[in-house]
């Protein structure tokens, strides 16, 4: 073998597996297993996982921070309109340089897998053609998965539904849209109908930002569900954000979820940024903004977690980390039940793999060999104290290595100094 992972917990709450890796890909999956290694990690107990999963992104924009000058008012739509004020510097190098060094940080977090929305409503494409330039870098050790996103609106944008097309066209992974932003509920509803109508004739996957607001009357997700059921595309369209959903009304709500899980579109929130951006027009009470998650996943919906953005126009803050993610996520769905947390695991994991499509991920045998070793023992230990990635593992090889977290207290008045390992 080429590596053997020695006395692993694993997320199912069996204790003292061995993994064997050989070739890239899992090779034995069991207690103690008889075999020599190249190299033998021992993980002490600790759990391991398949990787940390962002199902939505954008890193076209991560790292830009600032330029070109901060979000004073910290809403969405002053963070779109910077966006459009950056545009136009942007450069095919600078965004190569941004998005290679926050890949960088995934790796080094345990992130090996991404779907980033790509804005194509810029004319010459270059973010296009740097994120799948970027693509290609990182292929060895990322799964980077890309959708032409029309930031500026699909019909409100002239242009943006040739560009979507010709980035499909350039292999881009996915179609994208943004039907709250149209000028009317009309227009937003006839993008989704197109876009939807696109990707069938493609045979492509769907990920549209949907309903991302505070208005319970934002009903576009209702509109992706009725055209998913009706072109077949059940288990290939995904509705991110749905932040309207928090202001709807029990009754609407209890006739919208069915239909969701009916038509086989996931769901996938942003908890970092959809608590920073909603409610901004409240005074007191503040609504929290993310989408229903617990109802969701209760009603048999897919549902994922995403960070969306990394100190970008939207976002001064984030650092790749999938488990800040879960953990914000627990808090602002109030998801503290041992099952609940173990839910809020698997958004930054299984779930999100499945909406992407991904070949191979998981921990069993024939599986790709992408693991991540963590300084806890347990999923909701992991969430609780964002724990060190011990080892990172991808296709049977350690890219990136962190020693557990300890400390060593040194108090007056205590008979000696002691170690411990923090929050174990």
């Amino acid at each position: 073998m080429d590596l053997v992972i020695r006395n692993a917990t694993l997320a199912d709450g069996r204790t003292g597996i061995d993994i064997a890796i050989e070739g890239g890909r899992i090779a034995a999956v069991e207690a103690r297993i008889g075999v020599a290694a190249a190299r033998e990690i021992d993980a002490g107990g600790d759990l391991v996982t398949p990787p940390f999963v962002d199902a939505h992104f954008h890193m076209d924009a991560t790292l830009s921070y600032g330029l070109p000058r901060v979000n004073a008012s910290g809403t969405l739509l002053e963070g779109i309109s910077l966006w459009s004020e950056l545009k136009p510097e942007l450069t095919q190098q600078a965004l190569v340089e941004r998005a290679m060094q926050y890949c960088d940080w995934a790796v080094a977090r345990g992130l090996l897998a991404i779907r980033t929305h790509v804005d194509v409503c810029d004319d010459r494409l270059l973010a296009v053609e740097a994120l799948l330039d970027v693509r290609r870098r990182v292929a060895p050790w990322i799964d980077l998965q890309l959708v032409a996103f029309p930031q500026d609106g699909l019909l409100r944008s002239p242009r943006a539904f040739d560009n979507l097309k010709r980035a499909i066209a350039m292999g881009v992974d996915v179609v994208g849209g943004i039907p709250h932003f149209e000028r009317t509920m009309d227009e937003g509803a006839e993008s989704v109908r197109l876009l939807c109508e696109f990707a069938a004739e493609q045979g492509l996957r769907v990920d549209m930002h949907c309903d991302e607001n505070d208005d319970p009357l934002s009903r576009h997700i209702e509109t992706l569900a009725y055209h998913a059921h009706r072109l077949g595309l059940q288990g290939r369209v995904a509705g991110s954000h749905l932040t309207s959903m928090h202001s709807m009304d029990n009754y609407y709500v209890s006739k919208l979820l069915p239909l969701i899980r009916e038509a086989g579109v996931a769901a996938i929130a942003n908890p970092l940024i959809n608590i920073t951006l909603q409610g901004r027009h409240d005074s007191y009470p503040k609504r929290r903004g993310m989408t229903r998650v617990p109802e969701l996943i209760a009603a048999g919906v897919d549902v994922a977690f995403g960070h969306d953005c990394v100190m970008d126009p939207w976002y001064g803050m984030g650092s790749g980390d999938m488990l800040e993610v879960a953990h914000m996520g627990l808090h602002v769905a109030q998801m503290t039940s041992q099952r609940d947390m173990h839910q809020c695991f698997l958004a930054v994991t299984e779930t999100p793999a499945k909406i992407l499509g991904l070949e191979g991920y998981g921990i069993a045998l024939g599986c790709n060999a992408d693991l991540v070793v963590l300084d806890a023992g347990s999923p909701a230990e992991a969430i609780r104290l964002r724990a060190a990635r011990r080892y990172v593992i991808r296709r049977g090889e350690v890219v990136a290595e962190s020693p557990p977290a300890h400390a060593r207290l040194a108090l007056a008045g205590r008979p000696s100094a002691v170690n411990f390992r923090l929050g174990r």
